[in-house]
């Protein structure tokens, strides 16, 4: 035997014996609960046959038949929770094999490669990431894999496949087989019966856990409820270990069974992987979430992956190389309608990152990348500079020649008076509460649909993680002057307002991105120096004391 299989080998036989650790944690639960009913029927027994008589074995008879009924009712309890409760699966789009003949053929073969069962269906994830997803319900395994008596074992259902849909757009066919590779490796090990009723046990004792810690129905319910979910944390703290034992040993196991595929590939499809996250990250928060925070949600995320990891390879010499991937088949091939597919991720993005509502509605519709600068960036600005001349008036800054509408020579002046910035604190602080009156007003958004498997994780949650950490006074105030400015270029000199694949919303002059404006806005703001942003501006001809039009 091969030193690869000795490790596939080595690694499956510790998964399954964690699992079986996991069960007999199981079997010592339904025993904890049998020991009293136990007791009480050999007290029965006794007393029948006139053995075990007497005033105190009768009390005692008594006091361990109640105990039992309690201890039996109270497990017929915990179990009906864990037997009804559905465990969470992850919000996905699902791609049928009419929407995807290609990827289930090729997830088949490789399936039929490795030697294991393939998935019983695939799905995609916003993210960028993959996985199995045991989705079958705890209670289909109740009896650990085996049918009473007779000892036959459950056909076990395989799980799901997920695929982070950046990966379809980004990488090639050849790369993407090999990423999925030991994922897919990953099904032989899960229809092991030991294994899976495992995973079912773990899994139904996490539903009950997020069951019980629904607020309950009076004060009876508030405390079943309470007893079941510290008796299903009990259960979980002593399974934990066992359960990531027993993945590790799986991870493992797929790992070293994948050895025999795409070897050489998968070094070149995990280097395209940290690529494709980073572009993915910057593009979420930098070019979605401003348009999530408008109310527009781009439809072409996937799309825009391509286009900003192709910016990063022209731009980082790092990335040299990558961009000749591209004249090789995407992916997305494998899908029949990439592009509908593609919105229908990006709506999830929207909804898993943002809180956004699930369908669309007068106040969240898509919007296309050929729309972004005209429908977002030009939008954002004149907002934000909306904005911020409403701080001004609130402050009292005069309005000097001012008559027929607001002009950045005003912030400016109002900026660079004393010439410290003694005239941004008053104004950063007022913007910031201006945004937070902004947000508190703002209505929650209603729910246009249902999410698969919504009903069974925490919604609450949305969205899963902030995209961005809380920003100071200071770098509100200098977004808010930036917009400004860029309004004045936009409508004084001839500018105008663009998309940067990396860095988000980008002004443009003759046609050629402008990054060297932050840091004079940053000097303004924060030292009250306006002599380096007078003369960018003389340089490329904003007149700033035109009015601008404002939202």
């Amino acid at each position: 035997m091969s030193i690869s299989g000795t490790s596939e080998k080595r690694g499956a036989q510790g998964a399954r014996a964690h699992a079986l650790a996991v069960l007999r944690i199981r079997g010592w639960a339904l025993a904890v609960a049998l020991l009293p009913a136990a007791v009480a029927v050999v007290l029965l027994a006794g007393g029948a046959m006139g053995r075990l008589t007497g005033g105190g074995w009768d009390s005692a008879r008594w006091a361990v038949t109640a105990l039992a009924v309690v201890v039996l009712l109270l497990a017929g309890a915990v179990a009906a929770v864990i037997a009804r409760a559905g465990p969470a699966v992850s919000p996905t789009v699902a791609l049928t094999e009419s929407s995807a003949p290609d990827l289930h053929r090729m997830v088949r073969d490789l399936a039929g490669r490795l030697e294991v069962p393939a998935p019983s269906a695939i799905a995609l994830t916003p993210d960028c990431d993959s996985w199995l997803e045991d989705r079958s319900h705890p209670a289909q395994s109740i009896s650990g894999g085996r049918l009473g008596s007779l000892g036959a074992r459950r056909t076990a259902t395989a799980p799901v496949l997920v695929i982070g849909a950046p990966f379809l757009w980004w990488m090639r066919v050849a790369e993407l087989r090999a990423l999925l590779a030991p994922v897919v490796a990953g099904t032989g090990p899960s229809a092991h019966p030991d294994i899976a009723a495992s995973r079912r046990f773990v899994r139904g004792l996490d539903a009950a856990v997020a069951v019980a810690s629904r607020p309950g129905t009076g004060p009876l319910g508030r405390v079943a409820y309470g007893f079941i979910g510290q008796v299903a944390r009990l259960l979980l703290r002593s399974c934990r270990g066992h359960a990531a034992e027993m993945e590790r040993g799986v991870a493992a196991a797929a790992s070293e069974r994948a050895q025999t595929v795409d070897y050489g590939l998968r070094i070149v499809a995990q280097e395209q992987v940290g690529l494709a996250y980073a572009g993915w990250d910057r593009l979420l928060t930098r070019v979605a979430l401003p348009a999530w925070r408008m109310g527009r949600w781009p439809a072409r995320l996937d799309a825009g992956v391509v286009s900003a990891l192709t910016e990063l390879s022209r731009r980082d010499r790092l990335a040299e190389g990558f961009t000749s991937r591209l004249g090789e088949r995407p992916a997305c091939d494998l899908l029949e309608e990439p592009g509908a597919v593609d919105e229908a991720t990006s709506l999830l993005a929207a909804r898993l990152f943002h809180g956004g509502p699930a369908e669309n509605g007068p106040d969240w519709s898509p919007v296309d990348w050929q729309q972004y600068p005209e429908e977002v960036v030009d939008r954002k600005w004149r907002a934000d500079a909306a904005r911020l001349h409403r701080v001004l008036d609130r402050l009292g800054v005069r309005r000097a020649g001012e008559a027929d509408g607001p002009t950045l020579a005003r912030i400016i002046s109002h900026l660079s008076a004393g010439g410290n910035g003694s005239g941004s604190e008053a104004l950063a602080a007022g913007v910031t509460a201006e945004v937070a009156r902004e947000e508190a007003a703002a209505p929650p958004p209603v729910p246009g649909g249902a999410l698969e498997g919504e009903d069974l994780w925490d919604t609450e949650a949305i969205p899963l993680f902030p995209l961005q950490p809380p920003r100071t006074g200071r770098d509100l105030l200098a977004d808010h002057v930036t917009a400004m400015v860029c309004c004045a270029a936009v409508d004084t000199a001839g500018a105008a307002p663009g998309l940067d694949w990396l860095d988000g919303p980008a002004l443009l002059v003759g046609g050629e991105r402008r990054a060297d404006l932050g840091a004079l806005v940053v000097s303004l703001v924060e030292d009250g120096d306006a002599e380096p942003l007078r003369g960018w501006l003389a340089a490329v001809g904003v007149r700033p004391e035109k009015p601008v039009r404002l939202v």
